[in-house]
């Protein structure tokens, strides 16, 4: 009997099962009609919204003439001209804070690395004179039918002129051959003995004396500066600076110089210092390279590649008078130091004649342009003022002006040491008396 109930119980308690699951199948029916129907009226209030929506384009156009696409661009073009107003603010802003401490940044380095350049090399210049006190002895230099003079023209590749009086000239290209000349020349006047065999045999004693000189000044240098290790041809080479000028300069000087400074400028900005330092070291090389034709930035490059010189000093080498664009910050800091080193004041030097020619012709090219009245070259020809004429040119076309007179120089002195600053003056004064 207990069976049955039991059996009964269970039989009860599924059908109250049964009866929830159908319970819920049924909410959950009605649940899924209410959403469709929900669903059904959000899409057609979507379809009026968008009929209206088409609507308003549709009055907006009519009323204001412009397309959909016309007016998205309007919008576009007034916010970004309120913008860009904003932009230009922000960013003149910028550049003026830039601008302020990297000037200050600038001088703090340049003073720096200018003080730390100092060095004790003085300048000094190639004498291609000898003086003698007796005129016979130009006799004895001469010799029988000329044949001493002959030798030793012929020994030491320079030419001899004993025209003026006092005074024996020597003139050669090569530096190097001038100091040879002028040392034997010393030395054999002294000896006394002026004869074609003697003249060759102090000549090639003199020789090797110079090329031993000049071998230890190009490691002096070299070393001065850290650097070693060089191949010897290139340690001869920069000793032969110490007979080698430009515009009064010495080459040992202006090198040694020009390095220091490289080097201060590549630790302040944080580039590799030893491709600085080969390339200030070497930038000037092929100037010294007489046994071939071309400038001396080609001749640099050639020697250099031919000794297998690391191809980022090559490329300062290369660019450091501006020939080719600048692949590295190294080279620019080698451009840089070679600038200050060249024009900076008493620097270099040249002669009166070459200087009053030069003043001369950066004056006379503004005065080609029409509309200018005056012109005046100052501080050594590196500050051009110009005097306009108002009436004939006005704001804009003295400005243009301005950029030609600046490409007329640009093209005529391509080499000039520094920079030159054009300015042109344009006043109109009018004056009125009342009586």
């Amino acid at each position: 009997m207990s069976l049955l109930n039991r059996k009964s119980d269970q039989s009860s308690d599924d059908k109250k099962i049964l009866e929830e699951i159908l319970k819920r199948e049924n909410l959950l029916e009605k649940r899924k009609l209410e959403l469709d129907a929900f669903e059904r009226e959000l899409k057609r209030k979507e379809k009026n919204l968008e009929e209206r929506e088409e609507e308003l384009t549709s009055n907006l156009q009519k009323s204001s003439k412009l397309t959909s696409d016309e007016a998205r661009k309007l919008v576009i073009d007034k916010w970004e001209q309120k913008l860009q107003k904003d932009i230009a603010e922000e960013i003149k802003a910028a550049q003026e804070k830039a601008q302020q401490e990297a000037k200050a940044k600038a001088q703090e380095i340049l003073v720096d690395a200018m003080k730390h350049a100092a060095t004790d090399y003085v300048a000094e210049y190639t004498v291609s004179t000898v003086k003698v006190q007796d005129e016979e002895i130009k006799g004895r230099i001469i010799g029988k039918d000329g044949r001493n003079i002959r030798t030793f023209e012929k020994a030491t590749g320079v030419d001899v002129d004993l025209d003026e009086a006092g005074i024996i000239r020597l003139s050669s290209f090569d530096p190097v051959r001038r100091e040879i000349a002028r040392v034997a020349l010393l030395r054999l006047i002294k000896d006394g003995r002026i004869q074609p065999a003697r003249i060759e045999e102090m000549i090639q004693e003199v020789r090797k004396e110079i090329d031993r000189i000049m071998y230890e000044e190009g490691e002096k240098l070299a070393h001065t500066v850290e650097v070693y290790n060089l191949p010897k041809e290139l340690i001869a080479l920069l000793g032969r600076f110490k007979f080698r000028f430009s515009y009064g300069q010495n080459m040992i000087a202006h090198t040694l110089e020009e390095t220091k400074l490289g080097i201060k400028l590549a630790h302040e900005v944080g580039v590799d210092v030893n491709i600085v330092k080969l390339g200030c070291l070497l930038h000037d090389i092929g100037k010294v390279v007489m046994d071939k034709e071309g400038n001396h930035v080609e001749l640099g490059v050639e020697l250099l590649k031919r000794h297998n010189m690391p191809k980022e000093v090559v490329g300062c080498v290369a660019a450091h008078h501006e020939d080719i664009p600048f692949p590295s910050v190294e080279a620019v800091l080698v451009y840089i130091s070679d600038a200050i080193s060249g024009a900076r004041p008493g620097a270099r030097m040249e002669d009166l004649g070459e200087y009053v020619k030069r003043m001369k012709e950066l004056e006379a090219i503004p005065k080609e342009f029409p509309g200018i009245e005056d012109v005046y070259a100052m501080q050594a020809g590196r500050e051009i003022r110009v005097i306009v004429d108002p009436k004939n040119l006005d704001d804009s076309q003295t400005m243009i002006t301005a950029q030609k007179i600046k490409d007329r120089i640009k093209q005529k002195f391509p080499q000039f040491p520094g920079s030159i600053k054009i300015t042109l003056i344009r006043e109109l004064q009018v004056t009125e008396v009342v009586k």
